[in-house]
Parts: structure tokens; C-alpha cells; sequence
């Protein structure tokens, strides 16, 4: 356990008391947004992505051990285990090299190899090696046996002519140094260095199919295998899958015919062997080759490939969570009536509306569009709804009819104004999952008698309301703001959001007294179980007083309690400090400051010049120190304060509802709905999203958009470029861009058109197409599109 809390301390560059500490809260129980929280005394301050790093690397190597002893015991049953394989296997870093130190310990099918052997052959082979001066075939003579025959009659090994024996030889000394460790792995990195990953079209397949041609630019591919991007890696094994592609690993340097290669050069060099026209070279030559060609180059070749996938995996895993946290953080309108309109044109539009509190008070379906075009009908009653419930706020899904439905809302503000009903405002927001939720179990339980249909507009209309609160209600692969992620582990792909959303839910806190079950169950500490629990507690007992009152509720006992109170908010309860982070299990602390002060907690709430005042290191004692009396001092200044950002609303440009209205130098506001490496998507409301290159982003050299963009930001942009026919939009922040030359230079690595955000984008239509300037980085970019998930 010390050599993992050294190596955990090592790479993510704290110390090991810190990783010690860690280790043992883990252990004990308690969560990571916990830890990070209301322990940074006992871990030194480790934060919760340092926290989340270090819960990962943990798991990885305890496995590591668990596998390291198994080796350990495997080998000293069979007798094998030396003082060298023995510290060799303690010394292997990952399990990947592990399993090669094992390998040729490893019970598997009776090879051809140890055949050789148990007919005593090996002898003939270490000789051979050993002085390739001697005549192999004199040698061999020597060895020959008559054929066996097995029990059953069936005939069995032949090593009856010296030409056998040599194949022999050659059997036993390419599985022995295919079975090496050190070659193995300095194959396997020399190749992730200097290999290429390379692609054709399956010669069966018709490239003018649209499912075929999605890959067009992967039928004559090939990149350096270390350096491919995510989403090329990505897409490459996509087409693999759908057997659209042949994929292969192949050396830096093709062999000529007849000549060696590469790697069988470089195995050479490693046996330290070389051809000296010697009697015995030519075989080794074979030897040497057959180990490359049938014992090491597929194998090699899938490791890498599994390497290549992970680490792609990784990439597409983080720009997802990072997205989701965007999402999940976006700014609430906060406690408004809310209509929601989820957009249909012959189904209608159906509508919801909620109150401050989110509850549903009002539904209907109205039919603007075709083929009913009853447009003052659904603006009267759509008023109507308005007038009854006091709307603030119109929630309109980007979904289908949304540019239609988003001009009806827009007539329905100008109708409310001429009325005296001032204020109103709209705002078109992401739709993706509502479908999702509208059919789980939990929106059958939340609105027992409401349509699985008119359900999606209430989740519209509450995902404006506080986005966090109803995201999660949605598994978070539902939402649509990954990239390729059906082609990612899906296991570790859950895992990562899930933490995503669990940081993101404590960080914000929680209503206890209005926090649906399913975001209870992201509370720290709150089990499924106990989330019900609590419910069932405030719809028998009312509306919880105080923080103590938790340990009133069946299931949930003190180790609960301490890992969940301090994100459970109580407002207008009966001690104010049940509506702040400030952890019960500090209250004295607070006692202390009141003592001190002579004011009750009420009037040292919000009184930063008050509290400035006061030095932490008067009220730190053993258990709560200085670290822990700053954060209390800092919840005390900004009491119930939400760390996510301002609610703004983007205001599409009238006139503009569809791709073929933009030109040129337009400059629009949008609303970002999208991030990945190589740019950013945004929702200019015309049922397409543009592209802003990472190039495009800023002035500045930017590495990743994310530097400058995140999900749900609004950006003002201009066109660059529109081309309709395949629906593409190129957009800059740099605003005092040129529009596109259509004359400019082109990059014709596409990526396989998957869609957008808000889908339709078609790449991979390179041939002798031309592409304007700004897309010369862009055109690549936008083929990328089809990693990212539409709903």
C-alpha cells in the first residue's frame, strides 16, 4: 500500500500524507465531493479533480497488486520464480507489462514450439544461435526421430527428416524471443513512435453507398499511429466495425519484396545477431522472421491498437464530461413561471406550463403549422396561458419546427406587450433527453396523468428553470454533447459522468425541501433508497425545519448524515445557517464567531466588512483549523450563494430562420451548444449549427476551444462562410475577420459525417473540391461533426 501512496503522490504532485489521508477517507466511506469539501484540513486541500484522479488511480492499482501476486504465485508453482523475475515483476509499472513479463509463464494450448521441445530439439537450437558457423542440416540429421503416433491411431509430430527438425528450431526460438519482455515492449514503443495507422475501403464495398461514402476519406489513409487525433482515431474504427474499411499497423518504411524489414532489423539488433553469410545465418534470418511476421506483428498490432483506442476513448470521454459540466452548470432563470413549448409542426406544439416552484400547472397542444396553420388560435391560447399563470419565461425545444415555433412565441411577446403585459422573454433551449425522460419511470411517477408527450415540454420548461435539477433526471448519455459516444467504453464512459454530475450537484447544493429523488440521489452520501426515503419523510411530515431533523428519516443514520448535511440547503428554517454550506458538525465554530462578535448569526450573514474583520486563526482549534474557519467566515459573507453564473438570454436576429437567410459578414448572437478540441457549435436559432474553428476563436493561439468557450456561453459571431447545399456554416469571434475566399487553400482530411449537435452536417466529399480560406482549417474541423451526438 506505501509503494501506491508513493506512486499516486508522484502523479498528481502532492504529498504522500495527503494521498494517505485520502486513501483512508476513501476507504471509510466517504464520497469525494465530501472530501473536498469539508476535509481540506485532513488532505491539505486536495481539490476534487485532484481527489477524482486519485480515486481512479487507486482502483488501477490495487488491481495491478491483486494481478502482481497472482503472477507471483503462478510462477513459483511451477517452480520458474527467480530472485530477477521476481523483482522484474514487482518493478512492472502497468498491467500491460506485467502480462508480458508473464507470458511465457502462461498455461495456454500446446504449441508447436514446446512440441519441439519435448522431442528434445531446443539443444539444437541454443547451439545453432550460439555458433552459426555450424552446417544446420548436418546438425539436424542428428536429431530426427521417427514419426509418433497417438494413442488413437492419428499420427502426431514428424521429426523424421532434418528439414522438420529445422522447422523446429525455427518454432522454438521465434516463440521464445516473441515471449521476451524487453523486445516486445521496445517493438511496441518503437512503432508507436514511428508506425502508421493505415486505412483502405473494403474492396467489396460500393463507395458510392451513402452509409460508404460517410468514410470516403479513409480509403487511402494512413497518419503516424501516435499522433492521431481523437475523432480520426475514432472514426477509423468505426469504419473497421461496420467492415468499411481494412485497418492495418504498417512500418515507417515498406520492405522491398524479398529484403527485411524494419522490425525484424530492429529484432536482430536486440538478439545482437547479424547476417555474416555464416551456414547457420540463413535460418536465423527465417527465425527472425518468422517471429516478426507470425508471432509478433498482429499481436503488436492489436496492443496498439487498444493503446490508440484508449487513449481516443479518453479524449472523447473528457470533452463529453466536460460539456456535461458546462450543461449542468449553466445559469438558472431561478424561481419564474415557466411556459414550455417542445415544437412539432403535424402533431402540434405541445405546451406546459410551471410555476416558480416547477410544478406543472397548465398543458395544451396548439397547431400552427402546417397542415392546420391555425396561428392566431394557438397565439390566443397561448395568452390566455399567460395571462393565467403570470409567464415570465418561454422555454422553446431546438428541436424540429423550433425557428417556426420561436417566431410564434415572438408574436406572442409582441401580443402580450400591446396588452400591457410587459417582460416576457424567450429563450430557445436544448431539448436533448426530454424524449428521454418524458418515458422513464420516474416522469410516469412525477405526472402520473399527463401525456408521455406534453411531459417533454414540462422538462423544457424546467430545464430553464434550474438545469441542473432536471438533467438529472436524465442518464447523462441521453443529453447529447459527446463525441462519438457510443464508441467509447461505455462502463468507464459512465463512470466519468456520473462523477460529473455528482461534483456538479454538491457544488451547487440542494433544496432539501424541494430536490426531486433523483437529484437527492446525487447528493453525497444519499443512497436511491434513502433519496425515497426523505421524500416520503417531507410528504408525511411537511417541509423539513432544520438539519437535524434528517436523522428522523428511516435509513439514514449519523455516518449518512455527516456526508450529506452540509450540501442540503433549508430555506426560511428555523437556523439560518441550514440554508449555507457551513457543515452542522461546525456549528460551535460559528458559536464562537457569534460569541466574539456579540451579534446573532442573522446579522453577521451577508455582512462582509464585519466578517473581514475577524482573524480564522482565533476560532481554529485541533479538529477544525484555519482552512476549514476561511470557508466558514466565506459562506458566512455570500450565504446560499449559487456559484453558477447569471441568467442571460441570446436574442436571435429577426428575418434570420433559416440557413439559406445568413450571408456573409452577419454578425450574430448565439448560444454555444457545443465544445470540442477542435472548436465550438453554435445555436444561431436556424436549425443548423456553425462551426467556429479553434483558429477562429481568437486573436491569441488557442490550444483547446475550451480555453475560451463552454457549453451554454452566448457569443457574438460573424459568417464566414454558408454553404447551404451541404449545410455548413463557418463562424468567427474574431470580428473584424474577412469573409471566406472561395479560391483559398483546402485541407481535404474529413472526418465521416455523423451530425451535429443539431445533425445534418456532410463531410468526407473531399475529391477536387475547393474550400474557402477560412475553412482550409475549418474544412477538416467540420467533417468532425459526426463524433458529435444529435438527439
Amino acid at each position: 500500500m506505501q509503494k501506491i501512496i508513493a506512486q499516486i503522490a508522484q502523479e498528481i504532485r502532492v504529498e504522500q500524507r495527503q494521498v494517505l489521508a485520502a486513501v483512508e477517507l476513501l476507504d471509510g466511506g466517504a464520497t469525494v465531493p465530501f472530501i473536498a469539501r469539508y476535509r481540506k484540513e485532513v488532505t491539505g486541500g486536495l481539490d476534487d479533480t485532484q481527489l477524482r484522479e486519485l480515486e481512479y488511480r487507486l482502483g488501477y492499482l490495487r488491481e495491478l497488486e491483486d494481478r502482481r501476486a497472482t503472477v507471483l504465485k503462478a510462477i513459483d508453482e511451477q517452480g520458474k520464480l527467480t530472485d530477477a523475475l521476481r523483482v522484474a515483476i514487482a518493478n512492472a509499472p502497468t498491467k500491460q507489462e506485467l502480462e508480458d513479463i508473464y507470458l511465457p509463464f502462461k498455461l495456454k494450448r500446446r504449441t508447436k514450439g514446446q512440441i519441439a521441445r519435448e522431442f528434445g530439439i531446443e539443444p539444437l537450437a541454443d547451439k545453432l544461435f550460439a555458433d552459426p558457423t555450424l552446417d544446420p542440416l548436418a546438425e539436424a540429421a542428428a536429431f530426427t526421430k521417427p514419426p509418433e503416433v497417438l494413442d488413437d491411431g492419428k499420427p502426431g509430430a514428424d521429426f523424421s527428416t532434418p528439414q522438420a527438425v529445422l522447422d523446429g528450431v525455427r518454432d522454438i526460438l521465434s516463440e521464445r524471443w516473441a515471449e521476451d519482455p524487453a523486445l516486445v515492449q521496445s517493438l511496441r514503443e518503437w512503432l508507436w513512435t514511428e508506425g502508421l495507422l493505415k486505412s483502405t475501403r473494403v474492396a467489396t464495398k460500393d463507395e458510392n453507398n451513402p452509409d460508404v461514402a460517410k468514410f470516403r476519406d479513409y480509403f487511402e489513409y494512413d497518419e503516424p499511429i501516435g499522433r492521431v487525433p481523437s475523432h480520426r482515431a475514432l472514426a477509423v474504427f468505426r469504419g473497421r466495425a461496420l467492415e468499411i474499411l481494412d485497418v492495418k499497423l504498417v512500418q515507417p518504411v515498406e520492405p522491398e519484396p524479398g529484403k527485411p524489414s524494419l522490425a525484424e532489423g530492429k529484432i536482430a539488433l536486440h538478439l545482437g545477431w547479424s547476417h555474416q553469410a555464416r551456414k547457420a545465418d540463413d535460418l536465423i534470418r527465417k527465425c527472425v522472421a518468422w517471429t516478426w511476421r507470425v508471432k509478433l506483428s498482429l499481436s503488436t498490432e492489436r496492443d496498439l491498437f487498444t493503446r490508440l483506442r484508449e487513449s481516443a476513448e479518453a479524449v472523447a470521454i473528457k470533452v463529453f464530461a466536460d460539456n456535461l459540466r458546462d450543461l449542468l452548470l449553466a445559469a438558472p432563470a431561478g424561481q419564474k413561471a415557466v411556459m414550455g413549448l417542445d415544437p412539432g409542426i403535424r402533431t402540434g406544439v405541445k405546451v406546459a406550463v410551471v410555476d416558480a416552484t416547477g410544478k406543472l400547472v397548465a398543458t395544451n397542444t396548439v397547431y400552427p403549422h402546417e397542415p392546420r396553420r391555425d396561428w392566431d388560435g394557438a397565439l390566443h391560447t397561448l395568452a390566455l396561458l399567460c395571462r393565467q399563470h403570470g409567464v415570465q419565461l418561454i422555454a422553446i425545444g431546438n428541436g424540429t419546427a423550433s425557428r417556426e415555433t420561436d417566431k410564434l412565441a415572438g408574436d406572442l411577446i409582441k401580443m402580450l406587450a400591446k396588452a400591457g403585459i410587459e417582460g416576457v422573454q424567450k429563450v430557445v433551449v436544448s431539448e436533448a433527453g426530454a424524449s428521454v425522460y418524458s418515458a422513464s419511470e420516474f416522469a410516469a411517477l412525477e405526472m402520473p396523468d399527463v401525456d408521455v408527450s406534453l411531459r417533454g415540454a414540462a422538462s423544457i420548461a424546467r430545464r430553464l428553470q434550474d438545469p441542473l435539477a432536471e438533467l438529472v433526471k436524465i442518464d447523462p448519455k441521453s443529453i447529447g454533447v459527446g463525441q462519438y459516444q457510443h464508441d467509447v467504453n461505455q462502463s468507464e464512459l459512465a463512470r466519468t459522468l456520473d462523477a460529473v454530475v455528482e461534483d456538479c450537484v454538491n457544488g451547487v447544493g440542494v433544496d432539501l425541501n424541494t430536490a426531486s429523488v433523483p437529484l437527492l440521489t446525487r447528493v453525497s452520501g444519499l443512497s436511491g433508497s434513502v433519496a425515497k426515503a426523505v421524500v416520503r419523510w417531507r410528504e408525511s411530515h411537511g417541509a423539513f425545519k432544520n438539519r437535524q431533523q434528517l436523522l428522523e428519516v428511516s435509513g439514514l443514520g449519523a455516518k449518512t448524515f455527516e456526508l450529506a448535511a452540509g450540501f442540503l440547503r433549508i430555506r426560511d428554517g428555523d437556523n439560518p445557517l441550514d440554508m449555507t454550506g457551513v457543515h452542522p458538525e461546525t456549528y460551535p465554530v460559528v458559536e464562537q464567531i457569534i460569541e466574539k462578535t456579540g451579534q446573532p448569526v442573522a446579522n453577521l450573514m451577508g455582512r462582509a466588512d464585519m466578517l473581514k474583520t475577524l482573524r480564522p486563526e482565533l476560532f481554529a482549534n485541533e479538529k477544525f483549523g484555519v482552512i476549514t474557519v476561511k470557508d466558514i467566515l466565506g459562506e458566512l459573507e455570500k450565504p446560499g450563494r449559487d456559484p453558477r453564473p447569471d441568467f442571460q438570454v441570446a436574442r436571435f436576429n429577426e428575418g434570420v430562420d433559416d440557413i439559406a437567410d445568413l450571408k456573409e459578414g452577419m454578425i450574430l448572437e448565439g448560444t454555444v451548444s457545443n465544445v470540442a478540441q477542435f472548436g465550438a457549435f453554435v445555436d444561431l436559432g436556424v436549425h443548423q449549427d456553425g462551426l467556429i474553428h479553434v483558429s477562429q476563436l481568437s486573436h491569441k493561439f488557442v490550444n483547446d476551444a475550451r480555453e475560451v468557450v463552454k457549453t451554454g456561453d452566448i457569443v457574438k459571431v460573424k459568417v464566414l462562410e454558408v454553404d447551404v447545399p451541404r449545410k455548413r456554416i463557418s463562424l468567427t469571434m474574431k470580428l473584424d475577420a474577412a469573409p471566406a475566399r472561395k479560391d483559398g487553400p483546402r485541407d481535404n482530411r474529413y472526418e465521416p459525417a455523423r451530425g451535429g449537435p443539431r445533425g445534418g452536417y456532410s463531410g468526407g466529399q473531399g475529391g477536387g473540391q475547393r474550400q474557402p480560406e477560412a475553412a482550409g482549417a475549418m474544412a477538416s474541423a467540420f467533417a468532425k461533426l459526426q463524433g458529435l451526438n444529435k438527439r
